[in-house]
C-alpha cells in the first residue's frame, strides 16, 4: 500500500489481474467535488466492480444511486473529477495502453476522450490552474528525474516541468491556499525506515517548501484535515501484522503540530480519505475489502465517531483512493 500504482495494483489484481471543483476556491471543496456525484457538498460513497466494469456510486442527498459501466478491466486507473466546470464530480479513467483519458460529463451525459500521456505514467489530475477544472495531468519517470505534464484546461496550453526525481511519490495538492493544486513529492529515505521529506513547489509564489514527514514506506494521504483551506501533509504507517492497526500522521498546516491516531487495518483497509460531513474538513476514512465496508471518522464529531456504511462487496475498489500515494 504505497502509491497509487499500489493500491490500483490490488484493485486489478481483483480485477483478474483496474478498472479500471466548484467556484469556490478552497483545497478540500475542489478535492471533495472530485467525488461529489450529487452536488450536495458531501463527497459520495463510491467503488469500482471488478467483475462488471460498473461504478457503484451511492448519493449522500439520499436521492439514491448512481449505477454507470465506464473503464477496461487491466488497463483503466479511476480518475474522476469535475472535468466540465458545473460544481459535479464526473467518472472518469485514464487508459494506460493508450495514454488516453476517458470521463463522462455530469453537465451533459456525453463520453468525452482525449489523449494526455504514455504507457507507464501516473495520472494525477487536479486542477492546477485555478480555473475551477480538472486538468489532465500525468508524472513520467525517465532519465533519473520526474516530469510533469498538465494540460491546462483554462487556455488549452500545457506545461512541462521536471520536479522530483525517479525514485519520488508525487503528493499534489494546493498546500499554500491560492486555489491551486502545487507540484509536490514525498522522497523516501534509503530504506522504508528512514525519515522520507515533502518537497512543495509553491503555485503563489514559485518558491520550494521542504518538510521532513514520516517514513519512507509511509502511504500518503493529503487533505484538509484542519480547514484552513490549505493541503495537509498526511500520511498512513502500516503496522508490522496483517491485523495490526493502520496510524495516521497528520501535520496541521494552521499551526503545525501534529495530530496522530489509529484508524484501520493493515492490509484489509484502503484509505478513502475525504470530506464526507461537508464541514469542509477531509474526514479520515476506510474502505473495507473483507466486508465491503466504508468507516469515516467524521471530522464534524471532533473526530469521536466512526460513521459505518456498507457499499460495495470484497474485490471492489474504493475510488476515493485515487488520490493516495
Amino acid at each position: 500500500m504505497k502509491n497509487i500504482l499500489t493500491s490500483v495494483g490490488k484493485f486489478s489484481v481483483a480485477f483478474a489481474c483496474v478498472l479500471l471543483l466548484v467556484t469556490s476556491a478552497t483545497s478540500q471543496l475542489k478535492l471533495r467535488k472530485q467525488m461529489d456525484f450529487d452536488n450536495d457538498g458531501k463527497a459520495d460513497y463510491a467503488v469500482a466492480r471488478p467483475s462488471d466494469n460498473i461504478w457503484y456510486i451511492k448519493k449522500s442527498n439520499g436521492s439514491g444511486f448512481i449505477f454507470q459501466q465506464f473503464g477496461l478491466a487491466n488497463s483503466d486507473f479511476p480518475s474522476p473529477g469535475d472535468y466540465d466546470g458545473d460544481g459535479i464530480a464526473d467518472i472518469g479513467v485514464w487508459r494506460d495502453t493508450d495514454g488516453i483519458w476517458y470521463y463522462l460529463k455530469s453537465s451533459d451525459s456525453t463520453v468525452y476522450a482525449q489523449g494526455w500521456g504514455i504507457t507507464g505514467d501516473e495520472p494525477v489530475a487536479r486542477d492546477y490552474d485555478g480555473d475551477n477544472k480538472t486538468d489532465l495531468a500525468v508524472v513520467r519517470r525517465t532519465g533519473g528525474a520526474m516530469i510533469w505534464y498538465i494540460y491546462q484546461s483554462s487556455n488549452n496550453g500545457f506545461v512541462a516541468r521536471q520536479f522530483g526525481f525517479n525514485t519520488d511519490y508525487p503528493a499534489p495538492g494546493d498546500y499554500d491556499g491560492d486555489g491551486k493544486f502545487d507540484t509536490a513529492i514525498q522522497r523516501p529515505g534509503a530504506t522504508p525506515a528512514s525519515q522520507s521529506s515533502f518537497y512543495i513547489q509553491r503555485s503563489l509564489d514559485g518558491a520550494l517548501e521542504v518538510i521532513p514527514w514520516g517514513l519512507g514506506g509511509d502511504l500518503i494521504v493529503p487533505g484538509d484535515y484542519d480547514g484552513d483551506n490549505k493541503t495537509d501533509i498526511a500520511i498512513i504507517r502500516e503496522g508490522t501484522t496483517p491485523n495490526s492497526n493502520l496510524t495516521w500522521w497528520i501535520r496541521r498546516s494552521s499551526d503545525g503540530s501534529v495530530f496522530a491516531f489509529p484508524f484501520g487495518i493493515t492490509v484489509d483497509d484502503l484509505n478513502a480519505q475525504n470530506d464526507y460531513d461537508g464541514d469542509g474538513k477531509c474526514d479520515p476514512a476506510v474502505w473495507r475489502n473483507s466486508t465491503g465496508t466504508f468507516y469515516v471518522l467524521s471530522s464534524l464529531s471532533n473526530y469521536t465517531v466512526s460513521i459505518v456504511t456498507p457499499w460495495g462487496l470484497p474485490s471492489d475498489y474504493p475510488v476515493a483512493s485515487f488520490d493516495t500515494h
